[in-house]
């Protein structure tokens, strides 16, 4: 015991030292350097804002308070990386538009480089030529609305079991969440891994683990120069043990793709169609790519769907059933449309919810009180002046689009949920409207939309057309 608590202390004071240098050497730097930040709030030594970031609540909650008091366009110091944070539309569209190769780079975290094979899915890899084509390959080949379509009877079959356990529960309180979450995600596996996954759901609790540790705040991130944080920290070895553990599940998925192709010549998706994997392994093989992919490759943008595909998309749903029975009078409004246009139907097709005009507001206007990423994470490439203030090379940029979506400068009643705002504005989700961005906009824009809002509407459409709903144990809504 009492080594351990002295190499602990060592191992602090450590710690304590060289953040100290190096906040001495950037305060000097900082100094040096040309051009005026923008205004913040002030910062301690070493850790500079950090603290107020993890000192209660949620980071975007955090960031919108200090926001009110510093204005749309803010610096923050978070130990030595520099970030500034934008939550105006005026500004967020002259940075993703008018500047947007500039502020097109990735913040670089240790999870990243662990999880997504030295960052080279499509979410959270730099922007270089090599995340050009896959950008381009995901839009043109894996997620096209073809493909999405091509889908469709898989969301059917998964939507059909769903709604068989719920009514099997009738009259027994349900964990929603947990139901909503085992259909994204068995979903987004038969997508991609179609008839190769001989247990999708011990995949499913791999994947789940090591999407969720990567989620979490590391100090090495904060202070990237001190390595000594990187070998010493538990996540790091938790997040390695996960990503082995799913990197060998993922190369038998692979290699049986492969065997299967050679021996049938035929694709491996449910219905004999190419699945995302197959798409991939094509292109790996067929070397016309200017840059060449690999297994690791391919098993980075299949992290990447999983996480999107699984945990963005249940997120959305599970808001919008909140919100639905939250206010009431939005559910009936919503309930009368599904069941007057399907009366009688005894299955809902995915093309019939096209129809649904309202129940798409009600996804919209949950996605802008629920944004499936509060804060757009860039990275600045090239210095700029954006609104006078200068944004140095590889400053963190974050655009507050949880904020923006609560604004009163651009939404009437902005925290009451109004669905019917949206048959007024006529806004979109496409990121053309800069106060409303729950996919992002410009060269980062989520390539998964129809993918997503797909997923997404077509369980909300049976939930509210075979069920009546109510909160468990009295609890007001």
């Amino acid at each position: 015991m009492e080594f351990q608590f002295s190499f602990n202390s060592f191992l602090f004071i450590s710690f304590l030292f060289l953040a100290f240098k190096l906040w001495k050497k950037s305060k000097s730097a900082n100094k040096k350097s040309a051009g005026k930040l923008p205004p913040g709030p002030k910062k301690l030594p070493i850790i500079g804002n950090a603290h107020q970031l993890l000192n209660g609540g949620l980071p975007h909650q955090a960031i919108s308070k200090l926001g009110k008091e510093y204005g749309p366009i803010m610096h923050l110091q978070l130990g030595e990386v520099p970030a500034v944070v934008v939550s105006c539309r005026d500004i967020a569209k002259d940075m993703l538009k008018t500047h947007d190769p500039a502020f097109a780079g990735r913040p670089e975290r240790m999870a990243g480089k662990i999880i997504w094979y030295d960052n080279t899915d499509i979410a959270f890899c730099p922007y270089n030529e090599y995340w050009k084509q896959m950008r381009k390959i995901c839009m043109m080949e894996l997620l096209s609305p073809t493909n999405v379509r091509s889908f469709g009877y898989i969301r059917q079959d998964e939507v059909q079991q769903l709604t068989e356990t719920i009514k099997n529960s009738a009259g027994v309180p349900i964990n929603l969440a947990e139901l909503i979450y085992s259909y994204t995600s068995s979903m987004t596996c038969r997508a991609a891994f179609g008839k190769v996954c001989r247990d999708k759901f011990t995949l499913i609790k791999h994947l789940k683990k090591a999407v969720g540790l990567a989620g979490g705040f590391e100090l090495v991130d904060v202070f990237p120069s001190i390595k000594l944080l990187e070998y010493i920290s538990s996540t790091k070895r938790e997040l390695v043990k996960a990503h082995h553990t799913v990197d060998v599940i993922l190369d038998n998925i692979i290699s049986e793709h492969k065997q299967n192709l050679a021996a049938t010549k035929k694709g491996n998706g449910e219905s004999g169609d190419e699945d995302l994997i197959d798409v991939l392994v094509r292109l790996m093989e067929s070397g016309s790519l200017q840059n060449p992919i690999t297994n690791d490759n391919i098993k980075a943008v299949i992290f990447d769907m999983f996480s999107a595909g699984t945990e963005t998309t249940s997120s959305t749903i599970e808001w919008a059933m909140s919100e639905l029975m939250r206010n009431p009078d939005v559910m009936a409004k919503a309930q009368a449309e599904v069941r007057e246009s399907f009366k009688g139907k005894k299955i809902i097709q995915e093309a019939d919810v096209q129809k649904l005009k309202y129940l798409k507001l009600v996804v919209k206007e949950t996605l802008r009180l629920h944004p499936p990423v509060p804060l757009l994470p860039r990275a600045c490439r090239e210095e700029r002046v954006i609104e006078g203030y200068t944004i140095t090379e590889k400053t963190q940029t974050m655009v507050n689009v949880w904020a923006m979506g609560r604004d009163p400068k651009y939404w009437n009643d902005p925290l009451e949920f109004q669905p019917q705002r949206f048959d007024e504005n006529n806004m979109d989700f496409l990121g053309q409207n800069y106060e409303y961005l729950p996919f992002g906009s410009g060269r980062r824009v989520c390539p998964g939309v129809s993918f997503g809002i797909a997923n997404v509407e077509l369980p909300l459409a049976h939930f509210l057309y075979y069920f009546d709903w109510q909160i468990p144990g009295g609890v007001r809504p």
